[in-house]
């Protein structure tokens, strides 16, 4: 390809990238962070697993520092929108003009290293990662907040030598890469623990953080949990934070208490950290939004432990409304339709089937088979497009009813578009 000269370009390419990625591992990654000059190792960096929450926990943290002062630069994936959400310093947004620089620096690096291997070639996620670790130096962060994609051994991000290590829950979900049981994947998650560096634990079941301690002991890494730091993890000593749900408590929990260990190198007022955890915004996530004279609730759920929170969140909202509400939903893969149709039937008046637009997506017959026979409402398919034509309204339901979009994180980002954007932006095809 000639060179990027603007955006749309850069996008196309980034967007082809996906297919690379024969190799698994992290040493493709490491032969570009060393073409590139190490940016990484040009900051202090927390890096954070989990199979759940580690999104929410990474913006708590990065609010607790910055409303502390300190200059933050957070690494999260997928976005919802724009793929500037990956990559943020103080919670801005990298610009697609910066996108497209980066990208046609890091091209001239990844094609040299494609000549001795085409499968050496950076992926999407790689080419993502190393773009984040430029900013990050370029603009002389204070601190790093680095969310693993998938994992944690073997993830492109676990080149970095943190401050800290986080591991923010854990529970089956992409078995196929990462192991059948809870050992196994605690194993993968626990690739991110370094020698001698602190490790905190969110809430973890029995023998995954056996698991887990047992690694950390190897490698002489303290391990610090929440259950034995806030009072043998009675939600009441968690600390209280805007996002909806006691899980949130318990990421609000974990990164106050990442928070306090670095308290000696990024000293901290409490007073100030726990207002941070009053205002976090990241959004998706039981995410109230009134539409016209509806309201919309966007949560995304990918995984059973994902489908048990809903449930709960589902139960609540039906007290208070006094009836079940229709549910729009649509995932990735077959694993995850099994996992949350049953929740989703459970509490639904009536079911709508959506598809994201991703190569992975369910089919609406994966989705069906998963609805369990007894489920009695009305079930139909539709299109995010046609539920929500235009910004500002939603097709779907009567005045002051509350509607509910639950399932992947790329729906959600694809109503998130279609509700507040006239032109599409169409990033979520760069997932």
């Amino acid at each position: 390809m000639p060179l990027i000269r603007h955006y749309e370009e850069a996008k196309a390419y980034l967007y082809g990238l996906k297919h690379h990625g024969a190799k698994y591992g992290i040493d493709r990654m490491r032969l570009l962070a060393d073409r590139i000059g190490h940016p990484e190792r040009r900051f202090p960096i927390i890096h954070v697993a989990g199979t759940n929450g580690k999104g929410s926990t990474c913006a708590m943290i990065e609010a607790i520092f910055r409303r502390n002062g300190y200059k933050t630069g957070l690494f999260t994936s997928p976005h919802l929108v724009f793929q500037g959400e990956r990559i943020q310093v103080n919670r801005e947004i990298l610009d697609p003009d910066s996108i497209t620089n980066y990208t046609r620096k890091i091209k001239i690096f990844a094609d040299e290293l494609a000549k001795n291997d085409p499968d050496d070639h950076p992926s999407f996620f790689e080419f993502m990662t190393a773009m984040a670790f430029m900013q990050f130096a370029q603009q002389q962060v204070d601190i790093a907040i680095i969310e693993t994609g998938l994992g944690g051994r073997l993830d492109a991000t676990n080149i970095v030598q943190p401050e800290i290590s986080v591991i923010t829950s854990l529970s089956l979900d992409h078995t196929n890469l990462l192991g059948e049981d809870l050992t196994s994947i605690a194993g993968e998650k626990a690739g991110i623990i370094k020698e001698g560096r602190p490790v905190v634990l969110g809430m973890l079941p029995h023998e995954a953080e056996n698991t887990i301690k047992a690694i950390a002991r190897k490698r002489n890494a303290p391990v610090y949990t929440i259950n034995e730091h806030f009072r043998n993890s009675s939600l009441q000593s968690f600390p209280v934070t805007n996002l909806h749900g006691d899980y949130q408590r318990r990421n609000a929990a974990t990164a106050l208490l990442v928070s306090r260990l670095l308290r000696d190198r990024f000293p901290v007022d409490e007073r100030l950290s726990r207002e941070a955890l009053q205002q976090i915004d990241w959004p998706g996530r039981w995410d109230v939004h009134s539409v016209g004279n509806k309201t919309i609730i966007l949560d995304t759920t990918h995984n059973q432990e994902g489908a048990d929170l809903l449930a709960g969140n589902l139960e609540e909202l039906i007290s208070l409304t006094g009836r079940k509400p229709t549910i729009m939903v649509g995932v990735l893969g077959q694993e995850r339709a099994r996992a949350i149709m049953p929740v989703v039937a459970r509490f639904a008046d009536q079911i709508i089937l959506l598809k994201p637009l991703q190569p992975r997506a369910a089919s609406f017959q994966m989705l069906r088979e998963a609805i369990p026979n007894g489920f009695v409402g009305h079930v139909r398919t539709s299109t995010v497009r046609t539920l929500f034509p235009f910004p500002g309204f939603c097709e779907e339901g009567q005045n002051g009813d509350t509607l509910v979009a639950t399932g992947s994180l790329y729906l959600i980002g694809e109503i998130m578009e279609t509700l507040y954007h006239e032109v599409p932006v169409r990033e979520h095809l760069l997932q």
